[in-house]
């Protein structure tokens, strides 16, 4: 590999928008050929007065670096490596050698050896950097972007792996910021036309749409696993209806699926039927997410229903939340909308969608955790007197780490599933 090509290599991982756990120029091939090389510090020898071949002043050292060159390139053949580059950083009084060997742990073993070598000033391991930030254009619009730090909040947890079931009306699978998010799509609303629809695309966007990908939002889990369970359809006029029997084999699906969190956020009359079958998932240990109906006292149902949590929406200076509620952003949020569009859209049901993510993020926390005794991400959540969702405070306590330059407030308690 000559410089240049080098250079462009080491460009392409520095400048790579990703952070963390998610999906990101850590995981991509150029990071792995990053992870197979060393760099070799071969020390300069201290600058001195010397004329060069014409008598005139210099401080060149030609001679030596083309021995320093030699020390190099016999170190490479005697360790089995490769010579790819070398810089001269005469602030440091070291010439810098690149040198690849035919895999990462192989770099490290070398590294090691090269250390003990005499001639080497030091050596170390070629490491990955990424940028901080999303380049998705409208991430800066969303309020948990800003309420919640998810840019932070991604340094630690994006969802990866963690299945979540949207109960909803139809998804735009193929939006571009959903394309190839869904793993599961199924159609329970029988005799109504399958389509993409407003208010389930919606929601799959807020908690999972694909991170820095150039275009749109970022869902609250970007590295999620969405299942599209359609139990409603959008009739003419935009309002969007679901019946016990299709939001029960919708639920059915879900935990058939092996869901870990399903975000059902529709609201209406108590009923036997879903009733049971949320607390067979609520046994189950998957979370169930809600939006509560602010008509409604207790939030409507399901969101009151015995375990499930119940999700109002919440802004910088009011909370919607009660008692039995909890708070998240829910109002003028950006999101992704059938024909490939993306629009502002306000309500619990959007609301309970961050909270859905929030809970993707805390399983795979959980998930990565060799602790025995985590208590359910149900108890996890930190609220502020208002009972809004404090986002960083809560995954600060699952992660055991400062995530947000700590937490923004001090939280009140532990908001436990109802």
């Amino acid at each position: 590999m000559n410089r240049l090509a080098f250079v462009r290599l080491a460009c392409a991982c520095l400048l790579a928008v990703a952070f963390g756990g998610r999906a990101s120029a850590a995981d991509s091939a150029d990071a792995a050929e990053l992870r197979r090389q060393v760099m070799v510090m071969l020390r300069i020898a201290p600058a001195h007065f010397r004329p060069d071949g014409n008598y005139a002043n210099a401080y060149d050292d030609a001679a030596g670096r083309t021995a320093r060159r030699r020390i190099a390139a016999a170190l490479a053949r005697r360790h089995g490596l490769t010579m790819l580059t070398d810089w001269p950083m005469p602030l440091l009084g070291i010439d810098c050698y690149v040198m690849g060997a035919e895999s990462e742990a192989a770099a490290q073993s070398v590294a090691e050896e090269l250390a003990r070598d005499p001639r080497v000033s030091w050596v170390q391991a070629m490491n990955v950097y990424e940028a901080k930030g999303h380049v998705d254009p409208l991430f800066a619009m969303q309020p948990a972007a800003r309420e919640w730090h998810l840019d932070e909040l991604h340094g630690v947890a994006t969802g990866r792996d963690i299945r979540v079931a949207i109960v909803d009306s139809g998804i735009e699978t193929a939006h571009p910021d959903l394309a190839g998010r869904v793993i599961v799509d199924e159609n329970f609303a029988e005799g109504h036309a399958r389509i993409a629809e407003s208010h389930g695309t919606a929601v799959a966007g807020i908690i999972g749409a694909r991170a820095d990908n150039g275009v749109g939002i970022v869902g609250v889990a970007p590295d999620a696993k969405l299942m599209a369970l359609r139990a409603c359809w959008q009739e003419t006029g935009g309002a969007t209806l679901c019946s016990s029997l299709t939001l029960a084999l919708a639920l059915q699906a879900a935990v058939v699926h092996r869901a870990q969190v399903i975000n059902v956020s529709v609201g209406g009359p108590a009923d036997r039927l879903l009733g049971k079958l949320l607390d067979f998932a609520v046994a189950q240990g998957i979370v169930v997410v809600a939006a509560a109906d602010p008509a409604s006292a207790g939030g409507g149902f399901p969101a009151r229903h015995r375990g499930v949590v119940a999700v109002a929406v919440a802004d910088a200076g009011d909370s919607g939340a009660t008692g039995i509620t909890i708070g998240a952003p829910g109002r003028d949020v950006p999101a992704t909308l059938p024909g490939a569009k993306w629009g502002l859209v306000s309500g619990s049901s959007f609301a309970a969608a961050h909270v859905s993510g929030l809970f993707s993020l805390l399983l795979e926390l959980r998930s990565k955790s060799a602790a025995t005794t985590l208590p359910k991400p149900g108890g996890d959540l930190v609220l502020d007197p208002q009972r809004r969702i404090d986002a960083c405070e809560t995954v600060r306590r699952s992660a055991r780490s400062c995530v947000c330059e700590c937490a923004t407030f001090a939280p009140s308690q532990a908001a436990m599933r109802n």
